[in-house]
């Protein structure tokens, strides 16, 4: 469980702002179901773009601030990685992880059930780890 929070930001990666367009930035898609392959398993996380994603039966809220994933698992911290997307592979590094975690887009992301509940944010005023 302790890797749960690594590996769904290693995901949750992102939306990474792509070169600006005529009048305004455009944002990457993030959502989708990733796929993160450690020493010993293979992991699938699922991002979707009412700002939920989902390991498993844990469930977490992700934010993008510049090229930065911040994501929550409900304890009301935010923990903070550095992601680059690039097409369907989505490298995140840094926060807790000991060394950069990259995960390939595998398919569309599926609904999140109505039973399913999304963490609250931390407050505003809470820092980032």
């Amino acid at each position: 469980m302790t890797r749960l929070p690594l590996l769904l930001a290693a995901l949750v990666a992102v939306t990474v702002p792509l070169a600006a367009q005529s009048t305004a930035p455009r944002h990457a898609r993030l959502e989708g179901t990733w796929q993160a392959k450690t020493e010993d398993e293979i992991r699938n996380i699922t991002v979707r773009t009412d700002s939920s994603a989902q390991f498993g039966e844990q469930v977490a809220r992700w934010r993008v601030v510049g090229d930065s994933l911040w994501i929550t698992v409900g304890d009301g911290v935010w923990q903070v990685y550095g992601m680059k997307l690039d097409g369907e592979k989505l490298t995140v590094s840094g926060g807790d992880l000991e060394k950069p975690v990259t995960l390939r887009r595998i398919g569309p992301a599926t609904a999140r059930a109505d039973s399913v509940a999304i963490p609250p944010p931390p407050p505003a005023t809470e820092r980032a780890w």
